[in-house]
């Protein structure tokens, strides 16, 4: 039976704004907040009867919007966790559920059934009590309790039906209950890393070999792709991986309607997502104690961002922090006695396997010497307003099918980490919660997987460190390194996996810090994870500092977090300022360039040249010189996270890459696309360069899935080769931001309420509530807040007060 209203809401004319916020164009003025049937507003001194807990619980929102919960057992703690998350963000754990479980169509109507569809196939089918094991001993209750809670508030809003979040009165549907199991099943919220990269290579080699491979990503270490037999790279569809990102790219919605992510931005959230964390030992520090800073690089676009900080304490574990919040518990933050951080470690954790089926029967794809018979799942997806549709799921030994093509009777299957257990993303972090020290933390990591994870700690002790978590694969077959689709015959399989023990690690490192900003960071000896790693612009400029500072305070360490300088603008700038011009225009660039110090500020005329011309004007001349028109044009648009490592490396050895003369050749590249970048920025900010401010170009706004309300837009500085990272869509104007930080903690390790997040727009994802974008300016400004952790400086600065009551 439906529980949608029979009256429809319509969404706003605001909604286009989002959708062109999201395209790459940012709305001129931020969007009124979205309309709502009531204005509802929460008492934030209230008690709530939950039914459930044990004892009573009470809960702290200080003045910043964390709210500090103080419970008696453990389990009464994760169920008023998961009671407040449901408080604060309901219809964004709803939407993460219904889109991980492939449920959109039992309360939106026929139009989300494909949606659905892709969503189940990559849903977890193994064992479960593997499962629940695989995440320590404290899983299966944490999800359990966390679970209650969530549903304890659906259930109070059924007898307070005006504090119902507006997201669910515009879109005519009522939050769903959940099952613990809920939070184990979904995967495909994890970060892929490649899969979207094989199909690119593939498709730029069918066109032009292995110049194209070279062209596309840097290749850490250094390796040559090589299609294994039996590959017909010109016949991978270009539509391979369509099935895929409607598994796994967020919720968007436009005038009511969910739509998928362009492919080039979902590849961008596949190729760029990254982070920077550091620690910096009590040697190297103003206090004697250690440092650690993290900030993860995630889409940004969204509304509210996809951080939740929580404060929990019971008996036996008091941790606060940052985390996912559809999970209980929280991944980065600390304890008490170990701080903790993470970067994406670009594990390679998925392939694309290609299979030849019997051409009399496309149920059957071979296998070694024989055929084997596609295993098919029927399920049935309930539909809002009408009959149920039946559908069905298909996979082979290696993982779901996302691709038949019955002209070439060829088919397509992903082989994911997601089917073993344990591959629930972020999750593993339960097993640290309580180590007491950083060597309790080091083997308590051992069961992180996915997402492929760079941990950095630093504990009381004054030990600081680095342990790499993932579940990496040994691929067998010749030349199988996971870098092209390979054939599913048999040829090219997974061997298990490697232990943790076979990963490196680093204790106490003798510079006194560690770094971690997704570069390329295995030592030899240890197996390689993956070939595709962000550029090390960003680790390069945090050690650069930190190795100049022999006191690093708490204050240097928030400034870092907000550095500028360009490492790509430190590559080129000198290739640029010696070079000279008869030409007017292209002398009006390389006169701003000369008198540009490679910081992206958003008042800084240096960089908004600088931007626009090398992502719009060099990296698609640069393309056009080394391949066919057909490839470059196909390596230009596959993604907007251009590798201009490849770019620099080209310049530093021009006879190699253009040939005879391949200086002149390099310079006179560099001085026409000058002159047309010059050209653009003054179309857009007018002809005095004086005037010209990377800000006015470089623009950031929340977008709410549903497109209003919005926050901002606001100017930002930044790039994605700066600490303070920015990966802006530049095909359009002005350009967005669309991945960067927006929470940032900066821990000082045993004094722990000197220590600063933030947690941008605001930590409620209810427009209602004064903590919905309340922390945008202080973020926006590159400003932070105390993250209090001691009762006495917790009540210092206390707002609301709840409690929570069993209900007997």
């Amino acid at each position: 039976m439906s529980t949608r209203p029979s009256r429809r809401v319509v969404l706003g004319s605001s909604v286009a704004g989002a959708a062109a916020a999201l395209a790459g164009g940012v709305p001129s003025a931020t969007a009124a907040a979205g309309e709502a049937d009531t204005r509802w507003e929460p008492d934030e001194g209230q008690t709530y009867s939950v039914p459930g807990l044990r004892r009573p619980v009470r809960m702290t929102v200080d003045r910043w919007g964390v709210p500090h919960i103080y419970a008696r057992t453990v389990g009464d703690l994760f169920l008023a966790q998961g009671f407040n998350i449901a408080r604060e963000r309901l219809f964004q754990i709803d939407t993460w559920r219904r889109r991980g479980l492939g449920r959109f169509s039992e309360v939106l109507g026929p139009s989300y059934v494909e949606q659905d569809r892709a969503a189940r196939l990559f849903l977890y089918r193994g064992d479960m009590a593997d499962e629940w094991a695989s995440y320590g001993p404290h899983a299966r209750e944490a999800a359990t309790r966390f679970a209650a809670g969530i549903n304890a508030y659906v259930d109070w809003l059924g007898d307070h039906p005006d504090a119902l979040p507006v997201e669910f009165r515009k879109l005519g549907y009522q939050p769903a209950r959940w099952e613990p199991e809920d939070v184990v099943l979904i995967r495909s919220h994890g970060i892929g890393n490649n899969l979207g990269s094989e199909v690119a290579r593939a498709r730029l080699m069918h066109l032009a070999g292995a110049r194209a491979s070279a062209c596309f990503r840097k290749l850490e270490p250094a390796r040559t792709p090589t299609v294994p037999d039996g590959l017909e790279l010109g016949l991978i569809p270009a539509d391979v991986t369509r099935v895929y990102s409607l598994a796994t790219a967020p919720m968007i919605f436009t005038g009511g309607t969910l739509r998928r992510l362009a492919d080039d931005t979902h590849l961008l959230r596949e190729t760029t997502t990254g982070s920077n964390a550091w620690a910096v030992a009590p040697s190297r520090t103003a206090t004697g104690r250690p440092i650690l800073a993290g900030d993860p690089h995630r889409e940004n676009y969204g509304l509210p961002a996809n951080r939740y900080i929580v404060h929990l304490s019971a008996p036996g574990l008091d941790i606060i922090g940052a985390g996912e919040p559809w999970n209980p518990g929280i991944s980065m933050g600390h304890n008490g006695h170990v701080a903790f951080g993470l970067t994406n470690l670009p594990a390679d954790q998925a392939d694309l396997y290609v299979y030849d089926l019997d051409p009399a029967d496309h149920t059957r794809y071979r296998y070694r010497d024989g055929w084997e018979t596609l295993t098919t799942v029927t399920e049935e997806i309930a539909v809002e307003g009408g009959e149920p549709r039946a559908v069905e799921l298909q996979f082979t030994r290696h993982g779901p099918v996302v691709k038949i093509d019955e002209q070439h009777h060829k088919a397509y299957a992903v082989r994911t980490v997601w089917t073993e257990p344990g591959t629930s993303p972020y999750l593993g972090s339960l097993n640290f919660l309580r180590a007491k020290d950083s060597r309790q933390f080091v083997r308590a990591a051992d069961v992180w997987r996915t997402p492929g994870s760079n941990l950095v700690y630093a504990d009381t002790e004054g030990d600081i460190g680095w342990v790499p978590g993932a579940l990496v694969p040994r691929r067998t077959g010749k030349g199988y390194d996971g870098l092209l689709p390979v054939p599913g015959d048999g040829r090219f399989e997974w061997d298990g996996f490697h232990d943790p023990a076979d990963l490196p690690r680093v204790h106490n490192p003798r510079a006194g810090f560690f770094v971690s900003a997704n570069e390329f960071n295995f030592p030899p000896g240890h197996p390689i994870p993956a070939y595709e790693w962000q550029p090390a612009y960003r680790k390069d400029r945090i050690r650069e500092v930190l190795g100049r500072q022999r006191r690093t305070s708490l204050a240097d360490t928030l400034a870092l977090q907000n550095d500028e300088r360009s490492g790509v603008a430190r590559q080129f700038l000198p290739y640029v300022t010696r070079l000279g011009s008869t030409d007017a225009t292209t002398a009006k660039a390389l006169r701003l360039l000369a008198g540009y110090d490679g910081v992206a500020h958003k008042d800084s005329a240096g960089a908004a040249l600088f931007e626009t011309w090398m992502m719009r004007f060099l990296y698609p001349a640069w393309a056009q010189l080394l391949l066919p028109k057909q490839a470059a044009d196909q390596l230009v648009g596959v993604s907007i996270d251009l590798d201009l490592r490849i770019v620099h490396d080209s310049f530093a050895r021009p006879d190699d890459w253009f040939g005879t003369d391949g200086a002149r050749k390099r310079d006179e590249l560099i001085l026409g696309t000058l002159a047309q970048a010059y050209a653009e920025v003054a179309s857009k900010l007018g002809a005095d360069d004086s005037r010209w401010r990377w800000g006015a170009m470089h623009l950031h706004m929340f977008v709410h899935p549903l497109g209003s309300p919005m926050v901002g837009p606001v100017e930002r500085g930044g790039t994605f080769a700066t600490v303070r990272s920015s990966y802006y869509y530049y095909r359009a104007y002005p350009y967005s931001e669309v991945l960067g930080p927006t929470f940032k903690m900066a821990l000082d390790v045993g004094e722990w309420d000197n220590s600063r997040a933030v947690n941008a727009p605001g930590q409620s994802g209810d427009e209602r509530s004064e903590h919905f974008k309340d922390l945008h300016d202080e973020w926006s400004t590159g400003g932070s807040f105390p993250l209090l952790y001691s009762e006495e400086a917790i009540e210092r600065n206390a707002g609301a007060r709840l409690l929570l009551q069993p209900r007997h």
